[in-house]
This record gives C-alpha cells, structure tokens and sequence, in this order.
C-alpha cells in the first residue's frame, strides 16, 4: 500500500470538492476552481468530511498513479484555500525587473528587455529596494502553473557557478566554482 496514498485528504472549511461520474475530481474555494482527472484504476471518495483515493488493483502503473493522484488533490485543496507563492531574486549588476500588469519586464544583461506574458491565473509583483536584489513574487491557487512560470522565469538567465549572477529561487543555493588562478 503507498504510504502517501493511503493518507486521507482532510476539506477544509469553505472549499467544496465534487467527483463526476466521469472520475473528474473538482475543487472549488475562495481563491479559485481547479480541475483534474483521474484514470479508472483510481476511485476518489469522499465522506466524513474527508477525501479517501483506493486503488482497484495491487499493478505496478495502479500503484504509482495512487500516491501522484492523492498528491496532485491534495494540492488543489492548498491552493484554493490558502494558495502558493514563489519568491525568485535576480542576482547580478543591472538586472532588474519590472511588472506592468500581467506583463513582465525583465533586464539581465542581453542587449534588449525580455518581455514575458504571464497566464491570469498568476499574479506577479516585483520588489525593488535600494542595495538589495530585485524579487520577484509569483502567487497563484495553481501549484503546477506557478512552478512552470517560475522555472520559465529562471531559464531566462539560469544562475551561472562563476559570479553566481542570475535568476535563482530565494534561498537556493548555488555551487560556487574556483575561477582560474594567475600562476607567477
């Protein structure tokens, strides 16, 4: 038995979960509506207030699909109750970033701006205080979304092991390397 699958979900207060006959579990609270289908192999039940995801079968494909199923509801649940965030700093002299909207600007170092247009579904925010690194601040009821603009966000300009200039993820860290040394 997956140890994660067989965990049961608690639903909290405000947020309503629906499961159609065609096995779509649907999440419904004060930050949003998300969706997500399930395979056959999977039953979702919920009862007592709580949400219960079995295995029809012991198969190596069922079990796997046990523990990513109950994880991914799980996620939703967090989402449109409380909601995720990602903090990213840019790294490097010059570089900046800018939010106009749904619209953001980023300057690391090419020799033009990158403008990137982000899903309404994410709300962008960026810091920008004197002697400290530019953030920027990704919110959203989607966790799958958020990380995938996020990891977009960061292959602008992956953070480089020399000077460590780039975008990273608050509080990563990142493997330094020696540069090269003058020999006398």
């Amino acid at each position: 038995m997956s140890r994660i699958g067989k965990l049961p979900i608690s639903i909290p207060e405000g947020v309503q979960v629906t499961v159609s006959d065609d096995n779509v579990v649907t999440v419904k609270g004060k930050l949003g509506e998300l969706q997500q289908g399930v395979k056959p192999a999977i039953s979702v039940k919920i009862e007592d207030g709580e949400i219960t995801v079995e295995r029809r079968t012991d198969s190596k494909p069922d079990r796997s699909m046990h523990g990513l199923y109950r994880s991914l509801i799980a996620n939703m649940i967090k989402g449109v109750s409380e909601g995720y965030k990602i903090v990213q700093e840019i790294v490097g002299v010059g570089y900046k970033a800018n939010a106009n909207g749904q619209i953001l600007e980023i300057s690391v170092g090419y020799s033009h701006n990158i403008f990137l247009e982000l899903p309404p579904e994410v709300k962008v925010e960026t810091i920008t205080e004197r002697s400290k690194n530019p953030l920027i601040i990704l919110t959203s009821h989607d966790k799958q979304l958020v990380g995938q603009v996020a990891a977009k966000i960061r292959s602008l300009r992956k953070p480089e092991p020399y000077k460590g200039k780039g975008i990273r993820f608050q509080g990563e860290e990142i493997r330094r390397k020696a540069g090269k040394t003058a020999t006398a």
